[in-house]
C-alpha cells in the first residue's frame, strides 16, 4: 500500500531501519550518504510502499527518480519478526511494478556488505551487478534490472 514516508507507519519503519543499520555499521551517517529527501519518495517521480501482515505494518521500501527512465529502489526494510517469509521479495516486486507504472524502464539499487540476505534477494530477483553509480561509501553491491 502506498504511504507518505513521513507519516505512520512508514516513518516508524524508516526509523527502525535506521536504528538497525546504525548498529550494524556502527555509523550514524550510513543513511545520509548519498542523501535522500522524503520528497523524493513521493509522486510524481517516487513512491513509498508499506507491506502488512494482517493489521501490522511489517515492511517498507521506496523508489525515487535517478535519471531518465531509471528509478532507484531505496530504504527496503523488513521487521525482524517478518523475515524469511517472502515479504521482502513481494515488496521488491511491488516497487518494480510501481516503477513501471511511473514510466521507468530500469531500476537500480545498492546495498552494503553486512546485508548479505539483501544481496541474495536482489541477485535472485534478476539484478545484475554494475559499476558504482553513486558515491555510497558503505555499498559493496550496485545492481540494475531492466523492467521492460
Amino acid at each position: 500500500m502506498a504511504c507518505d514516508p513521513e507519516e505512520l507507519p512508514a516513518s516508524e519503519l524508516l526509523a527502525a531501519m535506521r536504528t538497525e543499520l546504525i548498529g550494524a555499521y556502527d555509523n550514524a551517517s550510513r543513511l545520509d550518504n548519498p542523501p535522500l529527501l522524503p520528497a523524493e519518495l513521493r509522486a510524481p517521480g517516487g513512491a513509498y510502499y508499506v507491506a502488512y501482515e494482517g493489521p501490522k505494518a511489517v515492511a517498507g521500501g521506496g523508489l525515487r527518480r535517478l535519471g531518465e527512465g531509471v528509478a532507484e529502489i531505496k530504504r527496503m526494510y523488513v521487521r525482524p519478526e517478518a523475515r524469511s517469509r517472502g515479504v521482502a521479495a513481494a515488496l521488491l516486486r511491488a516497487l518494480e511494478e510501481a516503477a513501471t507504472a511511473l514510466g521507468y524502464t530500469c531500476t537500480r539499487l545498492d546495498t552494503g556488505p553486512k546485508q548479505v540476505t539483501a544481496q541474495r534477494l536482489y541477485r535472485g530477483a534478476g539484478y545484475v551487478e554494475i559499476a558504482p553509480y553513486n558515491d555510497n561509501p558503505f555499498a559493496c553491491f550496485w545492481g540494475e534490472k531492466r523492467l521492460i
